[in-house]
């Protein structure tokens, strides 16, 4: 097999077959593909494309690459993926809620990407938590906690670590085939039956129009489906944050609320709708509303604050987490309101620019190697619709010092429109795939 020819067929429009692509990726994974090599194959599968049948080939081999998962369980083993946004901790209140409705959860999730945050640096905000478990640790806290959040390990998927790394580098991010093929492969591999997908559209999502946002979501919903996967996808807005907060401890801080009963909103209903879809899908429930009301009673009764205080325990953090969060989740020495200068409505909220203010207190990386600072952050964020009065608060910045402080405050200020007129609200969900 050479990659030259491999290479060739997709510079010219043709699709490589399942062997050629099978050898490619575990070539990626191996080092026997180039760095050189791995960039020209991303910039044809960019330019050209693969078509559907070698989207599903190309996902297949980048799963094949390393270890697959299998479960021997005595329910379904289901997940949740998200495409990325701002305030969005759906995944620590949806976890243990579908473990406590009677599904396993071994969720394989990421840190922060640009300006959106990372669920795996929002659970390393608890002390003593960790996520780099072994497999033998990661399958020992499933079966004890019905879930567990976690690092992938080298051996998941190794064929789209390299080229991840690669396609950052050759302006090759935005293929929708490889966009496909790395998310999924992933999710694959930890071998699941059944996956719900949060595909986000808005200011704050990397999907900012409709059309690209469902074009993504088909292409994800019908990969997964043909890999064999049953999968179904919600398009979710994120034209403001999803919580009122966002930064690592402030977003913990937040899904404890909605766990222990406190607050439900916009991050409850959406944790239902993903959940209820879910349930569905793996036969847990007879439909998307009955798998909806499931969710929301094991939050509503205590269930799911139970489920995510033995997850937190089985992963090395405090025992009574749950029951005493607030004394556990560090704090910034420096918290200051961010006021409105003029009064109005709030007609737009650029959430880009919000996440990208969140990374510059320190709460995400700008290099990879960045150290995080998990108290950093803003929270009790105003919402569309509202109204502002002079003087009153649109947040509150939390801040390592003054001057990143002043900062922030001019940040989110640009980053909110008031307006006169009262804005038409967007829906919560846009759309449904699958």
């Amino acid at each position: 097999m050479d990659a030259r020819a491999i290479i060739v067929k997709l510079r010219e429009g043709v699709a490589p077959s399942d062997v050629e692509l099978s050898w490619f990726a575990k070539g990626l994974a191996d080092g026997r593909v180039s760095d050189a090599q791995a960039g020209a194959f991303a910039m044809a599968a960019l330019l050209n494309g693969m078509g559907d049948a070698g989207r599903v080939s190309l996902t297949r081999a980048m799963r094949d690459s390393g270890k697959v998962l299998e479960w021997a369980m005595d329910a379904p083993v289901i997940d949740k993926h998200s495409t990325g946004g701002v305030g969005d901790c759906v995944s620590l209140i949806l976890a243990p809620a579908m473990a406590a409705c009677g599904a396993y959860v071994p969720m394989i999730s990421g840190r922060g990407l640009g300006h959106t945050g990372g669920t795996l640096d929002k659970m390393e905000s608890i002390p003593g938590l960790r996520t780099d478990l072994d497999e033998a640790r990661f399958r020992a806290v499933v079966a004890q906690a019905g879930a567990a959040i976690v690092a992938a390990s080298g051996d998941i998927a190794p064929a789209d670590k390299r080229l991840y790394a690669i396609r950052d580098v050759t302006g090759t991010v935005e293929s929708l085939d490889l966009i496909t093929a790395s998310i999924l492969s992933k999710k694959l591999a930890a071998g699941l039956d059944g996956l719900v997908l949060d595909v986000k559209l808005g200011s704050g999502a990397f999907m900012k129009n409709h059309a690209d946002a469902v074009g993504l979501a088909r292409a994800l919903v019908d990969t997964a489906n043909a890999a064999g996967c049953p999968t179904r996808a919600l398009i979710s807005d994120m034209n403001q944050p999803l919580a009122p907060a966002l930064g690592n401890a402030l977003e913990v801080a937040t899904s404890m609320r909605v766990l222990c009963g406190e607050a439900e909103g916009r991050l409850f209903a959406l944790t239902m709708n993903l959940g209820g879809v879910a349930l569905a899908a793996a036969g847990l429930a007879v439909d998307d509303a009955a798998g909806e009301a499931m969710i929301a009673a094991s939050i509503r009764d205590g269930r799911a604050a139970e489920q995510f205080g033995r997850m937190v325990a089985a992963q090395g953090g405090p025992v009574q987490f749950t029951d005493m969060w607030q004394r556990f989740l560090p704090e910034s020495p420096v918290i200051r309101e961010i006021t409105a200068q003029s009064a109005g409505y709030v007609a737009a909220m650029d959430g880009q620019a919000l996440g990208l203010s969140v990374v510059e207190l320190g709460g995400g990386r700008q290099v990879e190697n960045d150290v995080v600072d998990p108290a950093v952050g803003l929270s009790d964020m105003v919402e569309l619709g509202q109204w502002i009065d002079k003087g009153q608060p649109l947040a509150r910045v939390h801040a390592a010092r003054n001057g990143a402080a002043e900062q922030a405050v001019k940040q989110v200020r640009a980053a909110i429109t008031l307006a006169e007129k009262a804005p038409e609200l967007p829906p919560l969900i846009h759309e449904r795939v699958g």
